[in-house]
């Protein structure tokens, strides 16, 4: 009997739709399911007459394995995980491979990895985006653990990954343990700041300009032209789904879908990690948070009756208007990324990752939720400065933003105008105005706060002119603290 050159646990949705992708580039799969029944479905389904090799328990799965044994997991991240490879650890040898493909949390995948080196086993912690789809026809996958791990399958995920226009497969190395899962996990971050930011454009055209579903479709198709700075997949299906009509009612079938959003967690772990790492991503937080007050439908409606809002629809050349969308949204795009991209530097620097940062964004132009035409310039921007202190250093996207920023400020007028919540474009714009100051003034109140009611103490700086911190000979920055209820209040360096 043939052995197969790698197995694969969980043919749900995603599982099945690798299985397929691998089959049909050549390779032979043995899969198993916890549910029997499912694996039997599979089989005699859309697995039936390919090299598929269906078992039905986990040692005919390792049996069926050509050796090194390749097994990747595409299971429900936390329990599942751990119960699986506990099971699986007395029928391997050392030198094999389990590979979890779902979205596990990377600390979980930190811990994983260290487990398994110690029995001798390897692992790679692997993001897949794209959805069904993706799986089937080529995701962009995220790879992270040992570089010889990783050696054992990159010709197996370079033929079954996503190809960009240019013929590069969307998969490459990320680092050792947790970084393909942490990568996965802002990936999805970005995703969430992508989708929030296009329904809030979708909403202020809707609610402002008085426009229905239906146009609103339109304009994002226009958005989604071949040379349109805008171009992604989440801008098209936008389009699509927009268009889609109720069956029963023959309305549009946006106007009818309930407006909670839910969520499976990567986007809350995307915050998490960023207050861990002291990284400031409030667009995505804003998403995150969008996302949580839409759950709370039956306090909304309540309040929607004890608060009155402003209502107010915007008169003005429409063609106007609707570019002036256009060009905030993409400010606001860039401004999300850059977020995402500040998170993956500094997780670089803690976990020791050495991300490739413009490797990570080639890897996610296509396959990927997040594919987008402007990945390319985020790719360049790295590729010819890899020190970037943040994406909007870039000089293409510092230039765009810097002539054009305005244009967000008056979007995000004309919403709130409307009485329109747009969270992720009203952060985004502050995200843009910190980072560009100086000088935060709210900043040197705070500090004085702190130091006045807990001894905190604060920095100085040179003044008004120069606003670098006052350090002592050797470069150590000083830090001092006001006796606030002493007269005089007296002031005194603090010595550590």
């Amino acid at each position: 009997m043939q052995k197969a050159d790698i197995g694969l646990i969980g043919v749900e949705v995603m599982g099945r739709s690798l299985v397929l992708n691998m089959e049909g580039k050549g390779y032979t799969v043995a899969v198993f399911n916890r549910t029997g029944a499912k694996t039997k479905a599979f089989a005699e389904g859309p697995a039936k007459g390919k090299k598929i090799i269906p078992t039905y328990e986990l040692k005919d799965l390792v049996a069926a394995l050509d050796k090194p044994r390749k097994i990747l997991l595409m299971v429900k991240e936390g329990a599942p995980v751990d119960s699986f490879i506990e099971q699986l650890l007395p029928l391997l040898d050392k030198g094999d491979l389990i590979i979890d493909g779902g979205n596990s949390f990377f600390k979980d995948t930190i811990r994983r990895n260290a487990y398994l080196t110690e029995k001798g086993i390897l692992f790679i912690g692997t993001g897949v985006s794209g959805g069904e789809e993706g799986a089937l026809k080529g995701p962009a996958m995220m790879p992270g653990g040992q570089r010889e791990a990783y050696a054992l399958v990159e010709k197996l995920f370079t033929a079954i990954a996503a190809k960009a226009y240019d013929g590069a497969p969307c998969v490459s190395y990320m680092g050792p343990d947790g970084a393909g899962h942490f990568v996965k996990m802002v990936h999805n971050g970005i995703e969430y700041g992508d989708m929030e930011m296009i329904g809030e454009c979708a909403w202020v055209f809707r609610n402002a300009l008085g426009m229905n579903s239906g146009e609103i479709a339109d304009i994002m198709a226009q958005w989604n032209g071949k040379d349109d700075i805008l171009r992604s997949y989440l801008v098209e299906i936008t389009s699509d789904s927009m268009k889609e009509k109720h069956k029963e009612t023959g309305e549009h079938l946006v106007d009818r879908v309930a407006d909670i959003t839910r969520m499976k967690g990567t986007g809350t772990w995307t915050v998490q990690s960023a207050l861990e790492l002291l990284v400031p991503i409030p667009s995505i937080a804003a998403a995150v948070f969008s996302r949580e007050m839409s759950q709370d439908k039956d306090l909304r409606l309540t309040m929607s009756k004890i608060l009155t809002l402003p209502a107010q629809k915007t008169t003005g050349d429409k063609k106007e208007l609707l570019d002036l969308g256009h060009d905030a949204l993409y400010i606001a795009k860039i401004a999300s990324y850059a977020q995402g991209m500040a998170l993956l530097q500094a997780a670089s620097r803690q976990y020791k990752f050495n991300l490739n940062l413009g490797e990570i964004a080639k890897s996610w132009r296509a396959g990927c939720i997040i594919r987008a035409q402007f990945l390319d310039e985020i790719s360049k921007a790295y590729q010819e400065n890899p020190n970037l202190p943040n994406l909007l250093a870039a000089p293409k996207f510092a230039g765009f933003v810097s002539q054009n920023l305005m244009k967000l400020v008056r979007f995000i007028g004309i919403a709130h105008s409307a009485g329109l919540p747009v969270l992720a474009l009203t952060s985004a714009y502050d995200y843009i105005a910190q980072l560009a100051s100086p000088a935060m003034f709210s900043a040197q109140v705070a500090a004085l706060q702190r130091d006045y009611f807990g001894a905190h103490g604060y920095f100085k700086i040179g003044g008004p002119k120069d606003p670098k911190l006052v350090a002592d000979g050797e470069g150590k920055v000083r830090e001092y603290h006001t006796e606030w209820l002493f007269d005089g209040r007296p002031e005194k360096e603090i010595t550590k």
